[in-house]
């Protein structure tokens, strides 16, 4: 945008997505409930130049009470990734993010893909799991923990009572979903698997059966 954004983020863990909108020049402010994690965003935080560390602001808090810690309209962005399938009503918290919001401000969701929960076991052999998979919104994450996902169409139909309707969606992890997050690719190999996820996300039918997807909803 070629501007400043005043950046919510909800639920940032380590601060690595906090840390690079910094580095490019906005200002953010962090909201992690976790006490381990906020204190690894500190640590990192603090590793900074002193011209990043003063635009970015951390606080101990959870997304459902960002009243508490916030006046409405006071963010031109609010991100919440990998946070809502930890939430088992995440209608009222989506309702009190859009409130933190300006007007024409973006609303970013990354949330697991509900309608697409039986790709994973499928691919990896595990066809009794993916049959189940069709009659559930629950799933088990990578952690172990059993946790909930999300369907574009209900999500949809929420961002729009909520005054920041759906301006755009993406697919995340279309093909790579079953590789290991220690998996190491050559640059080149990289650099090619990144274009496919790019193009994949974008383009239907591809998109739908992601393993993730990112909602952009925005401020009217």
């Amino acid at each position: 945008m070629g501007r400043r954004l005043r950046v919510l983020d909800v639920g940032m863990g380590q601060g690595t997505q906090a840390l690079r909108l910094a580095r490019a020049g906005h200002s953010v402010t962090g909201l992690e409930s976790d006490a381990e994690m906020l204190a690894s965003a500190r640590a990192a935080l603090a590793s900074e130049p002193e011209g990043i560390r003063e635009r970015v602001r951390l606080i101990k808090g959870d997304g459902r009470d960002t009243g508490v810690h916030f006046l409405p309209g006071s963010f031109d962005v609010v991100l919440c990734h990998g946070v809502l399938m930890y939430v088992e009503e995440p209608d009222p918290m989506l309702a009190g993010l859009a409130r933190m919001l300006a007007p024409g401000g973006l609303l970013s969701l990354l949330v697991r893909n509900a309608d697409a929960l039986a790709m994973r076991p499928g691919l990896a052999g595990d066809f009794g799991a993916a049959l189940a998979a069709f009659d559930t919104a629950a799933y088990t994450n990578r952690l172990g923990l059993t946790v909930r996902a999300d369907r574009l169409d209900a999500l949809r139909a929420t961002l729009a009572g909520i005054a920041a309707p759906l301006h755009a969606w993406y697919g995340v992890r279309v093909f790579t979903d079953n590789v290991g997050n220690d998996v190491e690719l050559p640059a080149e190999e990289l650099e090619r698997v990144l274009a496919l996820e790019n193009r994949a996300g974008r383009t239907d039918p591809y998109r739908g059966v992601a393993a993730l997807l990112h909602l952009c909803g925005v401020r009217g």
